[in-house]
């Protein structure tokens, strides 16, 4: 098998993977998760790894008691705070340089324009909001970096954001995830948590399409 098809095999079967890995590593598995998570908020160039779905599973896993539910929340919430405390300062220090240039082969530039006009919709808000959209959520804490927003401020929206989106996924995972439907349909739930909350942005895509087309047609 190739990467891709594994990397979404593992996402598909989030459940059956992160078991064998607790069967495997044991408490080291904690370790794994924190630095899934820290990535994908972290870093701006890994917007493609699991986090919604990832915090789901962490709470189905851990009503089977595979893992501990205290110690994955304030876990999964460290290292979504330090993911996007990492994010804001990349983007504070390089970001500048990215805008400036036409083409970036580690950065989709589309992305960055459209989560910067994001951020100028709702302001200091959308680090808050963009915990629950895929692929805007690794690119807010970048813009906010560039942007005139103090680490202060930051900071505060930063940990209420972090706390909100892991208390919401991993208790929605240990309360649902053991329910038979769910769980005999977990790959369906998975691509649900992929694909619902990626709506917003897809939609945010068709808005500036068709915003070029009549600044064209104009």
């Amino acid at each position: 098998m190739g990467f891709i098809p594994d990397v979404i095999d593992f996402i598909l079967h989030l459940d059956r993977h992160l078991f064998d890995l607790c069967s495997q590593y044991g408490a080291w598995v904690y370790a794994i998760l924190f630095v899934i998570i820290f990535c994908e908020t972290g870093l701006v160039v890994t917007p493609f790894l699991p986090g919604d779905s990832l915090l789901f599973a962490v709470g189905s896993l851990a009503a089977i008691d595979a893992l501990d539910l205290t110690t994955s929340i304030v876990l999964m919430i460290l290292a979504a705070v330090l993911g996007d405390t990492v994010n804001y300062w990349i983007g504070y220090y390089v970001g500048p340089k990215v805008f400036q240039q036409e083409d970036s082969r580690l950065l989709n530039k589309e992305y960055l324009i459209r989560t910067h006009r994001f951020y100028e919709r709702h302001g200091g808000k959308t680090i808050i909001i963009a915990r629950f959209l895929p692929i805007i959520r690794t690119f807010a804490p970048f813009v906010a970096g560039i942007g005139s927003m103090t680490y202060r401020r930051f900071l505060l929206f930063n940990v209420v954001g972090g706390a909100l989106w892991v208390l919401l996924f991993i208790p929605a995972g240990f309360f649902f995830g053991s329910v038979p439907f769910v769980k005999n349909n977990f790959s369906l739930v998975i691509i649900a948590l992929v694909l619902i909350p990626g709506i917003p942005s897809v939609v945010e895509v068709i808005r500036m399409q068709l915003r070029k087309r009549k600044a064209k047609a104009d």
